[in-house]
């Protein structure tokens, strides 16, 4: 399995696309804006000759979901998100005039997935973990096979999601950092929404906002 990563929109948000060994592919938070990154994405598909699957999105914030309805039209594929984020989909079109970007619209979840879910994804399963905080139905994707964390906007190199926007709860995103992703292997990666990648234990011994010996949130 390999992960593969874009980085679209004005909010320099990280999109995924995790390919297997069949050439399939689950798509994680795309947040293409205009028909030129739809385009990056397209190419990449077609070049590689992959089959895609489906979109899965750890939260519906509105820089995560901008490439949402494209690649549902485009590919006919299903979409995947927790029953919480109804809502921030609800109000990303008051969010788009707010900031001044385009917006198109965002399908509603086909089906609503929580922590009790897991997907099949060739040899590899992907795991999820409910981390509400910054969103109110915020998921993880954990793949232990190849200890790796797909975190959205919950923990970042040096930082946290923002905890000041409709929805967001500081006490619950400490408990889900300090109690669902630190409870993962220190060597895990951590692939956010926004910025590098880091690992757990590097953020559990330097994270100036949710170490293990402090908070500051």
């Amino acid at each position: 399995m390999k992960l593969h990563l874009f980085t679209f929109n004005a909010f320099q948000e990280n999109s995924y696309v995790l390919v297997n060994e069949n050439k399939e592919a689950i798509f994680i938070d795309p947040g293409m804006m205009d028909q030129e990154e739809e385009n990056v994405m397209l190419n990449f598909i077609s070049k590689n000759d992959l089959t895609p699957l489906f979109i899965l999105n750890t939260h519906c914030h509105i820089d995560h979901i901008l490439g949402v309805k494209f690649l549902v039209e485009t590919f006919q594929i299903p979409f995947y998100a927790h029953q919480h984020e109804t809502v921030m989909i609800e109000r990303s079109a008051s969010v788009s005039l707010m900031y001044g970007i385009p917006y198109s619209g965002c399908p509603l979840p086909d089906r609503f997935i929580d922590e009790s879910d897991s997907f099949e994804f060739g040899k590899d399963k992907i795991e999820l973990l409910y981390v509400p905080g910054h969103s109110p139905g915020h998921l993880a994707l954990v793949i232990h096979s190849q200890r790796m964390v797909i975190g959205g906007d919950v923990l970042f190199k040096g930082s946290v999601g923002r905890v000041d926007l409709p929805g967001c709860n500081a006490q619950d995103l400490i408990s889900s950092i300090q109690g669902k992703i630190y409870k993962l292997p220190n060597d895990y990666s951590v692939f956010p929404g926004h910025g590098e990648a880091t690992t757990i234990g590097s953020e559990k011994e330097n994270n100036y906002f949710v170490s293990e010996k402090t908070v500051r949130l």
